[in-house]
């Protein structure tokens, strides 16, 4: 068994890249200048200018060359500071300030090269969030961003020429684009800047609200929740405002938007009703990514969900290893053990049900369910099928809801449409007509009242069971940790399926995960953590450190395209890993 000290000790199977040509400095004159004279040469020579470039209140960094022109374009980095730059001290005096300044200046830099047409030169795309990137990092004395240039050639001879014209142009006038505020054109981005910071300060305001006061999420009112369209992130144009019902509207006060008004959700069993199309999905789907902080015009700024909350939904076919799922379903044909339940072809039912367990097991705080993507037999049993078929080893969520909040100490918010077993539940029931948002919780009542049913609640048992997994050496002849989107991570030669962990917005997620698990795998889990446990070690190293600290677990130097993933979605993926072990 291994010990401790092992998580610090490097194992023989750690990732080894060769090491690049010893490094080069000069100016920016110099860089042009080798750019030119290896104009013709072949391809590989394009690795003679890797080193560090002055260009006065910057260095261009170019750390590693691409093997060819039809290779993944070479890395950079550019350094430069705050002083250097005019970047305001009071805009990056705490963590989450600089966490935010980051984000504003990737999508500064994004911007800069896709409205010039600045086609070499490509940054980590950004969608709706504010997320810590390891793109770019921001600190009292340095700024970094890490970016990629496509080095051009005519077959595999090299267009140096062409090479000295982007450092000479595109590179530093989209470094300066972005990172200069020293002149008084940058007022409006100066100002820009500063609403992004505040609006990320506001969010985490109001996350701490929510701890002040045990709710479970806000949503403000004016907020703008309806999407462009199914696939699209960006916020609808004259979409309907979000007003909160008279009942559950609650008042916060925030650093810089003031007196906020909303709708918060409390903790218990939270029911949403209403009509098909009349804004139920969209409610569940801001909360769902209430999770993180939106950039300013979002229209979803001041929704918070605490953050560890938690999507589940069936997911036919996901492996499972070792999960207590006898809460919700016993007795399995063939004498399975559901106390650790094991299986490479969960169905609909003992997949969502798995999914609820390890949610519970890493510690959500809520649940989020939505009747159209769940499994309906683990959601509800009714009294004719209950009097039908008496042979069932489904205990149905319905029946478990209620104890599950009240001594399991875990929230629940259901979409339902197709059944109203679930009222009887119910600590409040919110209702969705034509996106207008109503409290018809005594409304509910009376109809239970109305039209009673048999209930048949049950206790929440305590579960005993301690998931501990084992070492696992994953290499293959091909090694490989790479993002499949994200909706997946391949290790070596295995899939992991993560569409069903719909809380996972951004491929650096994704890639930032798939390293997690193979450090986990590889360097954490010795069989004495639990799943909660080695993942707690993982959340410690990179607050600590940074998305660099997954160079420990073999991620390239200066990774360029890391997004901080949640603790429980790197959890999610580790349990579908299908050559997951777990001790005795």
């Amino acid at each position: 068994m291994r010990s401790r000290s092992d998580f610090q000790r490097p194992r023989p199977n750690t990732r080894r890249y060769d090491e690049p040509p010893a490094r080069r400095t000069g100016t920016d004159a110099d860089l042009l200048s080798s750019l030119e004279q290896l104009d013709g040469k072949t391809y590989g020579a394009y690795k003679t200018v890797i080193g560090d470039w002055d260009y006065g209140t910057f260095q261009v960094m170019i750390d590693r060359i691409q093997a060819d022109p039809f290779a993944p374009p070479s890395l950079l980095r550019v350094q430069s500071t705050p002083e250097k730059m005019g970047l305001p001290t009071s805009l990056i005096e705490t963590r989450e300030q600089r966490i935010a300044v980051a984000d504003f200046l990737i999508r500064t830099f994004d911007r800069e090269i896709q409205s010039h047409g600045r086609g070499a030169v490509q940054i980590a795309r950004t969608g709706q969030e504010i997320l810590e990137r390891s793109a770019c990092s921001v600190s009292a004395d340095r700024i970094e961003l890490r970016f990629q240039v496509q080095m051009p050639a005519r077959g595999r001879m090299i267009l140096g020429r062409t090479a000295a014209e982007i450092f000479d142009r595109d590179v530093p006038d989209a470094i300066v684009n972005t990172l200069d505020f020293t002149s008084s054109e940058a007022a409006d981005d100066l100002e820009a800047m500063r609403a992004h910071v505040h609006t990320y300060e506001d969010y985490h305001a109001l996350q701490k609200a929510l701890a002040d006061n045990g709710w479970m999420a806000f949503v403000a009112d004016g907020s703008m929740l309806a999407r462009l369209s199914g696939v699209s992130q960006l916020p609808m144009e004259d979409a309907v405002a979000f007003e909160s019902p008279e009942s559950l509207r609650r008042e916060v006060t925030l650093p810089h938007a003031g007196l906020v008004k909303g709708m918060a959700i409390e903790p218990g069993v939270t029911v949403i009703v209403g009509g098909g199309y009349h804004g139920k999905s969209t409610l569940l789907n801001a909360l769902q990514r209430g999770v993180y902080a939106h950039i300013p015009g979002d229209g979803r700024e001041l929704v918070a969900t605490v953050d560890d909350t938690v999507k589940v939904r069936a997911a036919d076919g996901r492996a499972v290893t070792g999960v207590d799922v006898s809460p919700l379903i016993t007795e399995l044909p063939g004498g399975a053990d559901t106390a650790r339940f094991t299986t490479e072809n969960a169905s609909g039912s003992t997949s969502q049900a798995a999914s609820i367990m390890e949610a519970i097991e890493l510690g959500t705080r809520l649940l989020l369910i939505d009747e159209d993507s769940s499994a309906s037999n683990l959601l509800m049993r009714d009294s004719r099928m209950r009097t039908l078929v008496e042979s069932e080893p489904i205990t149905p969520l319905v029946d478990r809801i209620r104890a599950l909040a009240d001594t399991g100490g875990v929230s629940t918010l259901i979409i339902t449409g197709g059944t109203g077993d679930y009222l009887d539940a119910a600590d409040r029931v919110i209702m969705l007509d034509t996106y207008k948002c109503y409290d018809v919780t005594d409304r509910a009542r009376e109809v239970v009242e109305e039209q009673p049913r048999k209930r048949t609640d049950e206790p929440w048992p305590v579960s005993e069971s301690k998931r501990c997994p084992l070492p696992e050496n994953v290499q293959s002849d091909r090694p490989k940790t790479k993002a499949a989107g994200t909706d997946g991570i391949i290790l070596d030669n295995q899939t992991i399926s993560l569409a069903d962990v719909e809380q996972i917005v951004e491929s650096g997620q994704s890639e930032a995960i798939a390293w997690i698990v193979r450090g986990m795998l590889e360097h954490v889990c010795y069989g004495e953590l639990t799943v909660g446990e080695a993942l707690d070690q993982v959340e410690r190293m990179l607050t600590s450190g940074g998305l660099d600290t997954l160079r420990r677990f073999g991620a390239r130097e200066y990774p360029a395209f890391l997004v901080r993933p949640r603790r429980v979605d790197a959890g999610a993926a580790l349990n579908r890993f299908r050559g997951l072990k777990l001790s005795d």
